[in-house]
């Protein structure tokens, strides 16, 4: 989801991994290109177990591992580049508690936020306008992580974390875009999408495209903190220019 706070001037190559690491935990890997004139936040929706905890989810510092994806792009072509122009509004709404707790992680700060109310226990730069979650009701009972990003042109070293999911065998990619406090129809997409199946799980669909090897032949596992498996093959998805604006699922199905 290319979802900011603030406005951007650039954000472009955007690349998500997803991987289930168990029955029931997921993790998301996230990388992307950016130009903003200030302090913002990216907010990313997340299917979490409810009711959740203000420690469900685990964020992984992989700002020592910035080629974690470049890594991942070996047994695949190189993708597209693309550019888009972006400028959302925030306001203030509210919920009660303190303020959240805010994690450094490499090169940013990272927050969980459990609920759509919980938003307004952080600082008002990094929330979206209220209308635009009532406009999306499918996110009511998501929770959402935060990460603060410094202003400049820059490349966003990987962001990572996991969280118990309440979809079970669906990898989730949170690829909905909201760049001007509306929610189209359709946006202009720039995302690789890579996928890891659980053992012995393989990715079904003819989107995706499948690496002639394992994991462990092309990523430094030292680097990984434990999100890739080494005897899986990785899965490859690009969504490139017009498309539906929504977000993704991966269907991991058992071999045999």
């Amino acid at each position: 989801m290319c979802c900011f706070s603030r406005p951007v001037s650039f954000v472009g190559s955007t690349r998500i991994f997803g991987r289930f690491l168990d029955g029931v935990n997921q993790c998301i890997v996230y990388e992307m290109k950016l130009d903003a004139q200030e302090e913002l936040a990216m907010i990313l929706p997340i299917p979490v177990v409810q009711p959740a905890k203000e420690d469900a989810v685990k964020f992984a510092d992989l700002s020592g591992y910035p080629g974690f994806f470049k890594d991942l792009a070996k047994a695949f072509p190189a993708p597209v580049e693309l550019a888009y122009r972006g400028d959302p509004k925030s306001m203030p709404f509210g919920a009660p508690g303190g303020p959240l707790e805010v994690k450094g992680v490499g090169s940013f700060d990272a927050s969980f936020v459990p609920t759509i109310g919980d938003f307004s226990r952080l600082d008002a730069q990094f929330r979206l306008d209220d209308s635009v979650w009532k406009s999306l009701p499918q996110y009511k009972d998501y929770g959402f992580a935060v990460f603060k990003l410094r202003k400049g042109n820059q490349t966003v070293h990987p962001m990572a974390f996991r969280f118990p999911s309440g979809m079970p065998g669906r990898i989730y990619f949170p690829t909905v875009h909201i760049h001007d406090g509306k929610v189209h129809e359709t946006e202009e997409f720039d995302h690789t999408l890579y996928a890891q199946a659980w053992k012995t799980a393989v990715i079904k669909g003819p989107l995706w495209e499948e690496s002639a090897k394992n994991a462990g032949q092309f990523v430094n596992l030292e680097k990984t903190k434990d999100l890739i498996w080494s005897g899986g093959h990785i899965y490859k998805r690009n969504i490139v220019g017009p498309a539906k604006n929504g977000d993704t699922i991966a269907e991991a199905r058992k071999m045999g």
